[in-house]
This record gives C-alpha cells, sequence and structure tokens, in this order.
C-alpha cells in the first residue's frame, strides 16, 4: 500500500538547520508531484514547497523562500526538505505529500507528519 514516512524532525534553534525526509514506498515515487505541507499549533495546514515529478522545477512559499529547498532523488524513492535559517515561526508539524499535479493543492497521499520546533 501507499506509505509516505516522514523523518527528521525535531527541536533547532533560530538560526539552524534540520533537514526533513520523506520515503516513500507503494508507488512509483517519478509519477508524482512530491510536495511538503506544514500545520503551525492553531493554524489551518500550509503548502510548503513542491518539486516537479523529475525534479527540474520547485515552487516555494513566500514565507520560505531563500531559506528551504526541497529535492528528491527517485531511485532512492526519497523526498527532502533542507530548512536553514530557522524561525520560531517555522514551528509546525510537517507533512510529506504525492500528488500527480503540480499545483498547491493538498491532494494526493499523506505522511503521517513530523514536529519541527524552533526555539531557544
Amino acid at each position: 500500500q501507499v506509505q509516505l514516512v516522514e523523518s527528521g524532525g525535531g527541536l533547532a534553534q533560530p538560526g539552524g538547520s534540520l533537514r526533513l525526509s520523506c520515503a516513500a514506498s507503494g508507488f512509483t515515487l517519478s509519477s508524482y508531484v512530491m510536495k511538503w505541507f506544514r500545520q503551525p499549533p492553531g493554524k489551518e495546514r500550509e503548502f510548503v514547497a513542491a518539486i516537479s515529478w523529475s525534479g527540474s522545477s520547485a515552487d516555494y512559499a513566500d514565507s520560505v523562500k531563500g531559506r528551504f529547498t526541497i529535492s528528491r532523488d527517485n531511485a532512492k524513492n526519497t523526498v527532502y526538505l533542507q530548512m536553514s535559517s530557522l524561525k520560531p515561526e517555522d514551528t509546525a508539524v510537517y507533512y510529506c505529500n504525492a500528488d500527480p499535479s503540480y499545483n498547491r493543492s493538498p491532494r494526493g497521499y499523506w505522511g503521517q507528519g513530523t514536529q519541527v520546533t524552533v526555539s531557544s
């Protein structure tokens, strides 16, 4: 069955870095656009980043542009989110998403999420 498993979350200091991973199984990764969303405490889930099927294109929310980088390794069935210059407002549960379409819509398959906390 389809599975997306996020890892790499945790506690980071402001200005620090974390790298999230999303391990995919049960489907052909290269057939899907991969996305990251996040849900801050008490707020709605929001789009963070998307990467096209081959990895040639990426899209970022304005709030993370220049600080976060999404990448993928289709041979390893894994997607990454490198997060740098972290801010307290980046605190959220981060979710991996697989969608056949290249857009910012929250559709398709979801992981269970990984907690990222940015605090001194």
